[in-house]
């Protein structure tokens, strides 16, 4: 049985065993893969993938959303950057929010009896079908699923109310998950919005929540074993979901070290700070954004990221709605390929923000930017504080709070050599300050496939 076990301690017994794992066919499942989709369990799946390759068979269960394609309908494709794996990707066009899909299931029925897999590794099933776990199960193959957010244990996946009771918070953040407040304060948009059927509209959606909730308990049931990239992460699913503490393994996220090196910053460009993700409200963009228009001096700011209609057009005026020319120091440079990332991002700031107004847990950006040497600006909440402890490798601010996210940004502007010190301290969880090497990594998670395999 498993424990919480640390990566560092036990790589070197993984290593001495590896020899004798021999080679498996693995099938993992990820309701996104790059370039189609490129948040952080996308990239952390392909990353994986890629590393894995080397010494097994790896296929990737994933979706896209083509309407032009029949729903469910699916087609065979390889990594475009690299043909070792194997991607069998079916169509979501028109899903929702739904969770549990008997077509999805049959399709991956059919996947599994013809790959035969020996084990099945689940990195998330929103927008796919919780209830693929099922067919895995009937077949005897095992289930390892990691945790990169609250989507088992919340349905909207971040603890984050879409409507809340007072509607000057906007998106609040929700005390914990309840059948009844998720359909109030969640799933309120699918009302009907007649006062008169107020009462009938909480009940069916209570009531779906309900359901929803009892089904991922029964998928818990069919997994084996949960890795979990955060402490903080693990304690939340053990201690207010109950997974039980042998089926929690906590296991850092694992980097291609060599894609993060060789950092040059041009000495003559002010001191700019960078933001790397989607442009969504649980990012706290907009909190960046704001507290950017309260610095002095002439810092500047770089966005990357994937536009999205409205909400970037949104943040684009916000922007340039600043005071004095703040709004003309802001970039907005689309999104980057991740190999790419040092000479497209790291290279062109000095410092990097995550603003993100949820619990994120581990994320890869607070990741790579210790890595490549870039000192970390983020909140002092969830798994962000694991990773950035204050004046060591970075500056931690207030959660959800811009004016605190804008004092802590200008100590950095206005000395940018504290800056390069925080920077060089990097990943303060090893001893030579180096992220886990996906190798390492993948090593580490063969050794939880070879157990739940022998069990």
């Amino acid at each position: 049985m498993f424990d919480t076990w640390d990566f560092h301690l036990i790589l070197s017994g993984i290593q001495m065993r590896y020899e004798g794992l021999g080679s498996m066919k693995i099938l993992q499942v990820i309701h996104g893969y790059p370039m189609r989709y490129n948040a952080g369990s996308e990239v952390y799946t392909q990353g994986l993938a890629q590393a894995l390759a080397g010494r097994h068979e790896v296929h990737v269960f994933t979706r896209q959303e083509n309407a032009f394609l029949p729903e469910y309908s699916m087609t065979e494709e390889t990594d475009p950057s690299d043909p070792r794996i194997s991607l069998h990707v079916i169509n979501m066009a028109r899903a929702g929010d739904g969770y549990s899909h008997s077509a999805v299931d049959e399709a991956f029925s059919a996947l599994l009896d013809k790959l035969q897999p020996d084990v099945v590794h689940i990195g998330h099933l929103n927008h796919l079908s919780t209830s693929l776990v099922f067919p895995a199960r009937e077949r005897n193959i095992p289930i390892v699923f990691t945790l990169h957010d609250y989507w088992l244990m919340c349905p909207r996946g971040q603890f984050i109310q879409m409507h809340p009771q007072d509607l000057s918070d906007n998106w609040h953040l929700c005390e914990g998950q309840d059948d009844r407040r998720c359909a109030v304060h969640c799933y309120r948009r699918y009302f009907g919005g007649v006062s008169e059927e107020l009462d009938k509209d909480i009940a069916h959606w209570t009531g779906w929540v309900g359901r929803r909730m009892a089904h991922i308990r029964e998928v818990c049931d069919a997994v084996d074993h949960f890795i979990a990239p955060a402490m903080y992460l693990l304690e939340r699913f053990r201690d207010e979901f109950g997974l039980p503490k042998d089926k929690l393994t906590y296991l850092d996220y694992g980097f291609h070290l060599d894609r993060l090196e060789s950092r040059r910053r041009d000495p003559e460009e002010p001191f700019t700070f960078g933001y790397i993700g989607t442009h969504i409200p649980a990012k706290g963009v907009d909190h960046l954004i704001e507290a950017f228009g309260t610095l002095s001096g002439e810092p500047r700011l770089r966005i990357w990221g994937r536009e999205r209609g409205v909400e970037t057009a949104g943040l684009k005026a916000l922007a340039q709605s600043l005071p004095g020319d703040a709004g003309s120091r802001v970039e907005w440079l689309g999104e980057y390929r991740n190999p790419e990332i040092v000479p497209e991002v790291f290279n062109r700031c000095d410092a990097i923000v995550v603003p993100s107004i949820w619990a994120e847990n581990s994320p890869l950006v607070i990741h790579e930017a210790l890595q490549a040497r870039v000192p970390v600006i983020t909140a002092d909440y969830g798994g962000m504080a694991e990773y950035v402890h204050h004046e060591r490798n970075g500056l931690l601010f207030r959660h959800r709070d811009p004016l605190s996210l804008g004092e802590q940004m200008q100590i950095l502007a206005d000395d940018p050599a504290l800056a390069r010190r925080l920077g060089e301290r990097g990943y303060i969880q090893s001893d030579h300050r180096n992220v886990p090497n996906v190798r390492e990594h993948s090593l580490a998670v063969e050794e939880i496939y070879a157990r739940v395999t022998r069990r």
